[in-house]
């Protein structure tokens, strides 16, 4: 037997669809000879049909919920009321106060179970779209949207109805019925049609006195007066119902579309083994294949729409939020228009798949944005258009998402790069650059990178990671922590030692956030990430050259610059280069204070390696006096690790002491110790004090720094 499920809707209270409801259940019981429910679903105000329709409210939908698993279809008769007129009843909920302890998943089975014992289920929805209505509507033939010819209504209307198209139903499946027509009224059926861009299934006419009787009554005026206009309206709608092939058969998707979930694994394979580069290779399933035609069919017929070819790169990242928000807005309604006419799009979670990549791969990131999104995720690496990995927990993992082709790949690499004024063609293949939130960028391009664009991501955390953040993940302790700032705010110059990837930005910019906020900062760095909680801060960013190798502005030259500019601090955001010079001549000039970052996996190494980047600044200079200029400038280096694990700490918190003979001296302060790992591969170990204490702690004293009693004690 085939079942249908009629929803009826209406965008507020008093637009008369449960006296709709009633009426077009009973002219389907009647017209059809077949077993009709009339179910009240709406959850704000329940009870309404019942009171239409005379019948107790009974057990509801909520009653029946928990034992949704146990009953069969022939035990619903037990639990569904059934009125003299050989129409069943039945209530979502007898209070708006239980609406939330309706699952909507168990609506979704309770409809199916449902739709086994009656062939039309007559649905009063309400004016609020929750989450529990969703999921009728999901089951739904046909949506009665009724509404009255008033400005209030039909404001309401264009809202409910674009809230029907965010939520991707085919257009089709709403029907408009307008209810206290007055043909002679200010407001003609063109004037509706017009503002809500939908033809009028049905015109029902203003019947007060009629419609009161029945309702004081508790009969449907469809029963009470057969012979009424409304009456006979409604006969002539449940015909055109019955008869135009209005009722849609709903084909609803039970398991999800293959790559829905991007953190799915394409192939067992552990992160650790090599990829197969057959694995991509092999042709993909029917069903992708569909999928993919589908998608590409939507973006041509959007291009020629949307007339994107007038939008550069450039014009379509450098526009301001609200209308980077509007254009998202316009191209989404776009793309369900198109969606609309294509008959090979069945369901409505496969609507909403085509609707987002099609939309993300026209004015986003393409399969970048759900990752981007992510909280879990770290880091993304594309390594080619068809394989991506992503850092979660510090742990690597391949993932189920892939762009369409190289071609889709450097249009997103274009979108990234072109707002901060840099390029990336084939003369310069590779470049740095960040997302509007901070994200750090690095993409390389052929002929450079031989299998297509690579592209690489660390993202910027939305919320900051302060130093509590760094305690409670235990990258640091709470003493370490106190420590830490009170050499911040003893202005002492810290280096800040790791490897790629160990957090060295990060802890900077919790270090920074030490610094009173009554001191001027500028930061220096190549591309910005830093995000200090002061007011009064100066950012700078340095710039490459343009196509004609003109232009540049490096970090060295930056640097300079900032000695002009009177500040309290300045934090470097990586030193790299000849830039080191400079920022220890700044050191050593009354810039007390300053911060910076540098590779190295030790502190020992890092001396060394500031020792050769100092080099590169090309003043020739002797070691020693290279040596001196750091023993002199740098008091404290923080070194960072990565752990086997994925976890990042501070392993060492090291003193410079001075220079002995030729060598810069250090002792460490703080160490973190491992013991080992555990069961689950997670590293033991725990920070220690080695028992030394640092020779400027006079200098906590001057300032009147406190530090706990025995901090510095084995």
């Amino acid at each position: 037997m085939s079942s249908y499920l009629i929803s009826i809707f209406g965008p507020k209270s008093g637009v008369g669809k449960s006296i709709l409801a009633t009426n077009v259940g009973y002219a389907l019981a009647r017209q059809s000879r077949g077993r009709v429910l009339i179910l009240d679903f709406d959850l704000h105000d329940c009870g309404d049909l019942s009171l239409l329709l005379g019948s107790p409210v009974g057990r509801t939908m909520l009653d029946l919920a928990p034992k949704v698993h146990k009953i069969s279809e022939h035990d619903l008769d037990r639990y569904i009321h059934k009125n003299a007129d050989d129409i069943y009843v039945l209530s979502a909920v007898s209070k708006f106060r239980q609406a939330h302890a309706l699952d909507a998943e168990s609506v979704s089975t309770l409809i199916g179970l449902l739709k086994k014992k009656f062939q039309y289920i007559v649905a009063d929805c309400g004016s609020t779209i929750f989450p529990q209505t969703v999921k009728v509507f999901e089951h739904s033939s046909l949506v009665l949207f009724c509404t009255t010819p008033e400005i209030l209504s039909l404001t309401r209307s264009v809202q409910s109805l674009q809230e029907f198209q965010e939520l991707a139903f085919p257009s089709d499946l709403i029907q408009l019925v307008v209810n206290r027509y007055d043909p002679k009224g200010v407001i003609t059926e063109s004037i509706i049609r017009q503002k809500l861009k939908k033809n009028c299934l049905a015109l029902f006419p203003d019947e007060p006195k009629e419609i009161q009787n029945s309702i004081h009554q508790a009969s449907p005026i469809f029963r009470s007066n057969p012979r009424s206009v409304y009456s006979r309206m409604i006969e002539e709608l449940t015909r055109v119902i019955l008869t135009k092939n209005l009722l849609k058969p709903v084909e609803l998707s039970l398991k999800s579309l293959e790559g829905s979930n991007p953190f799915e694994s394409p192939s067992p394979q552990s992160s650790q083994t090599p990829v197969n580069r057959k694995l991509f290779d092999k042709p993909v399933d029917k069903e992708a294949e569909r999928l993919e035609h589908l998608r590409t069919k939507i973006h041509l017929r959007l291009i020629d729409m949307m007339d994107f070819r007038k939008l550069t790169p450039e014009e379509l990242v450098k526009q301001d939020d609200a209308s980077m928000e509007a254009l998202k807005t316009k191209t989404r309604e776009a793309i369900l228009k198109i969606v609309d006419q294509m008959p090979e799009v069945s369901s409505r979670s496969e609507r909403q798949q085509l609707v987002k990549e099609v939309l993300d791969e026209a004015v986003g990131y393409g399969p970048l944005e759900d990752l981007l999104s992510n909280p879990e995720v770290s880091e993304i690496m594309v390594n080619r258009s068809d394989q991506i990995y992503v850092e979660r927990n510090g742990k690597l993992t391949l993932i189920n998402a892939r762009f369409t082709g190289n071609k889709q790949l450097m249009g997103v690499i274009e979108r990234i790069v072109a707002p901060i004024g840099r390029r990336i063609d084939e003369k310069t293949p590779m470049v740095d650059a960040r997302l509007r939130d901070g994200s750090r960028v690095h993409a390389i391009i052929p002929p450079l990178s031989i299998d297509g664009p690579m592209l690489t991501i660390r993202k910027f955390n939305q919320d900051g990671i302060g130093p509590e953040q760094l305690i409670k993940y235990g990258a640091i302790t709470e003493e370490i922590a106190d420590f830490l700032r009170a050499c911040v705010q003893a202005r002492l110059n810290i280096l800040i030692s790791g490897g790629t990837g160990t957090g060295k930005t990060t802890l900077l910019n919790a270090l920074s956030s030490f610094v009173p906020s009554n001191e001027r900062i500028i930061t220096v760095e190549d591309s910005a990430e830093l995000n200090l909680p002061q007011e009064h801060v100066g950012r700078l960013e340095s710039r490459p050259a343009n196509l004609q190798g003109e232009g540049e502005i490096p970090i060295r030259e930056l640097v300079r610059n900032t000695l002009r500019m009177r500040p309290d601090r300045i934090i470097i955001g990586e030193c790299r280069g000849a830039e080191a010079l400079d920022m220890l001549q700044a050191m050593n000039t009354g810039h007390d204070g300053s911060m910076t970052t540098i590779h190295a996996n030790s502190p020992r190494d890092s001396i060394a390696r500031l020792e050769t980047l100092v080099m590169f600044a090309g003043m020739d200079l002797p070691s020693r006096a290279i040596r001196e200029q750091i023993a002199s400038a740098v008091q404290l280096i923080v070194q960072l690790s990565r752990l086997s694990d994925g976890s990042r700490k501070v392993t060492a918190v090291t003193e410079v002491t001075g220079l002995e003979s030729s060598t810069v001296s250090l002792q460490d302060i703080f160490k973190f110790k491992e013991k080992g790992v555990d069961s689950q591969g997670k590293v033991k170990g725990s920070f220690v004090a080695t028992g030394l204490v640092p020779t400027f702690a006079s200098a906590f004293k001057k300032k009147g720094i406190k530090l706990p009693k025995g901090l510095f004690s084995e």
